[in-house]
């Protein structure tokens, strides 16, 4: 593993939770709240199952796998955005792309851990993730705000849109560090 390239990978996918974050409750606007109490059991039952495999799913090769489908999974949810956004139909497929995600989340932290092994190393990555989420906090607030004054963009949904023109320029970058990271495999 190409360490360097996986902690410019973790930056910026820290970088683009920070920018997101905001965004995901002006697409989810449309859906009902019983769709969330569906979306957690499932999300829940989907962490258990891949929990169960841990055995089999904890190595490098199939930690990359995993993390690159998670990243394209996120390219897909950012290209549909665009293409048709704030629509029921859209806020349902984000929903549900940013769930499958989700699904990954523990199993992704614990694979890191054991296949970076290093103390000093995982201090090394946990800082350059909170900086980068910190900083994605910071652009997105920044964005925003941008927006209202120097272009006089005031409604959330049209901040929002915009917003993912970066962060598909974003996710490309994510992809192409992740997989820098793992060429070997």
């Amino acid at each position: 593993m190409d360490v360097k390239s996986y902690i410019r990978y973790k930056f910026l996918n820290s970088l683009f939770a920070g920018l997101s974050i905001g965004s995901v409750f002006s697409i989810y606007s449309p859906l009902q709240p019983s769709v969330f109490s569906i979306g957690g059991i499932l999300l829940a039952l989907g962490m258990l199952i891949v929990a169960k495999f841990y055995e089999k799913l904890m190595n490098v090769r199939l930690f990359f796998l995993i993390s690159l489908f998670v990243e394209i999974v996120m390219f897909f949810v950012i290209t549909a955005f665009l293409l048709k956004p704030f629509s029921y139909s859209t806020a349902l497929f984000i929903y549900s792309g940013y769930q499958i995600t989700f699904m990954f989340g523990s199993y992704l932290v614990r694979t890191e851990t054991i296949i970076l092994k290093k103390k000093k190393l995982l201090s090394i990555l946990d800082v350059y993730k909170q900086s980068g989420y910190l900083l994605g906090l910071g652009a997105s607030f920044a964005f925003y705000k941008s927006l209202e004054y120097f272009f006089n963009i005031t409604q959330n949904q049209q901040q929002v849109y915009y917003l993912h023109y970066l962060l598909i320029v974003l996710e490309l970058l994510i992809i192409y560090f992740l997989v820098k990271a793992f060429r070997r495999f």
